[in-house]
């Protein structure tokens, strides 16, 4: 599980972030289809009290790697600069 708030992660940066993984202008992720590596289950992005905080869980930690190689380069050009924090998940629901 990978959670990503603070100061430097805002909706403007989240949307840029989108509009260049997806490459068609969209400032949402609809579906897992959209995403550029395989492996993820649940995706959450939204205010919170400390700024924008984005919430995903990944099938794997290799799965969550492989998106970070390529989100990291990504992130760095739209100025984010909060480090994510990486959680093993103790139980996980699917409804």
């Amino acid at each position: 599980m990978l959670v990503h708030e603070g100061p430097t992660v805002t909706k403007q940066r989240y949307e840029e972030i989108v509009r260049r993984l997806a490459g068609d202008g969209r400032t949402r992720m609809e579906s897992l289809a959209d995403w550029p590596v395989e492996g993820l289950l649940v995706h959450i992005a939204g205010e919170s009290e400390h700024g924008f905080r984005v919430v995903d869980v990944w099938e794997s930690e290799e799965a969550c790697r492989r998106f970070a190689e390529v989100l990291m380069p990504i992130m760095e050009e739209v100025g984010i600069k909060d480090q994510a924090q990486i959680y093993p998940p103790h139980a996980f629901v699917l409804a």
